[in-house]
């Protein structure tokens, strides 16, 4: 255990998570052997399960189980529940969460990588000089422009399904090619996006004001989708960066992405209302939906 933290550690240095963040080892003991390695998102009671059911020793989320104080773990509660659950099964819960989004590569250069970006880069100024820390957000350009609607076509698929979709606030017949992506709620990164010449930001957790605002001040789409499914390319990228951390050691895991989905939306019921809204056309005009 203590190598496989280690070599996580090396890859996501806690130092570069946010003061805000409980990243590392929240349950289990160091010292204990691993043969088995889960990755995934969320360290739901569910993937905790699925952890023991796979004879997992190790279960590596990038969500923390706690990011608020807590002065219990009664089975009362959720992440008592993970927590019990976790112990009974012999499963150590260990969490890389903002030290994995800045990391390079890290979340978004995986998101990047998926949707098929070319020569990516970061987006925003790394908060550390270090090398391996390439800053929130990244950039990278499509190998030929494409519509808008056929761009999100593309992040639909390379993406895993989700009720939620893809949503966007451009029209779908505007060409795009220059992509600049934020796994998780990277709302914020619209004004750095539309600096570095991005015609789309592919991100999640789009709230209605902040996008309303964005989209008034910068010529830049916003291409909103779970996010859940915006960070679950990642969990590749770790996987196989601690194998070959741990190879290179002489030592071997097996490890597994889980493809448990844990995007807490459950259903989706397309809008059925017979109103005729007034919606703004490409040219600004006033028209009736049809």
């Amino acid at each position: 255990m203590g190598d496989c933290i280690a070599e996580l550690e090396r890859c996501y240095p806690p130092s570069w998570a946010e003061s805000w963040d409980a990243v590392g080892l929240a349950v289990g003991d160091p010292d204990m052997p691993v043969r088995h390695v889960l990755f995934a998102v969320d360290p739901t009671v569910d993937v905790v399960r699925e952890a023991v059911d796979r004879g997992a020793q190790l279960l590596v989320v990038h969500h923390p189980l706690f990011l608020r104080g807590v002065h219990a773990v009664a089975q009362t509660s959720p992440g008592g529940r993970v927590v019990a659950t976790a112990i009974r099964g012999g499963v150590a819960v260990f969490s890389a969460h903002t030290n994995a989004d800045v990391a390079c590569p890290g979340v978004s250069d995986a998101l990047a990588q998926a949707l098929g970006l070319r020569g990516v880069g970061p987006l925003t100024d790394p908060p550390s000089a270090r090398p391996g820390n390439g800053g929130l957000g990244r950039i990278g350009n499509l190998a030929e422009a494409e519509p808008l609607g056929a761009f999100c076509t593309r992040v639909a698929s390379a993406l895993p399904a989700t009720v939620g979709g893809v949503r966007t606030t451009g029209h779908p017949d505007t060409p795009v090619r220059r992509i600049a992506v934020c796994g998780g709620a990277g709302g914020e990164l619209v004004e750095a996006a539309a600096r570095a010449g991005a015609d789309v930001l592919v991100t999640a957790d789009g709230r209605h004001h902040h996008v309303l605002d964005a989209v008034s001040a910068y010529d830049v789409a916003v291409v909103d989708v779970a996010h859940w499914a915006s960070e679950w390319p990642w969990l590749h990228t770790a996987a196989s960066r601690l194998r070959a951390a741990l190879v290179g050691q002489g030592r071997t895991v097996n490890t597994t992405v889980s493809t448990l989905v844990t995007d807490p939306w459950r259903w989706h019921t397309a809008s059925s209302w017979s109103g005729e809204p007034a919606v703004p056309n490409t040219a600004g005009n006033t028209v009736r939906s049809t």
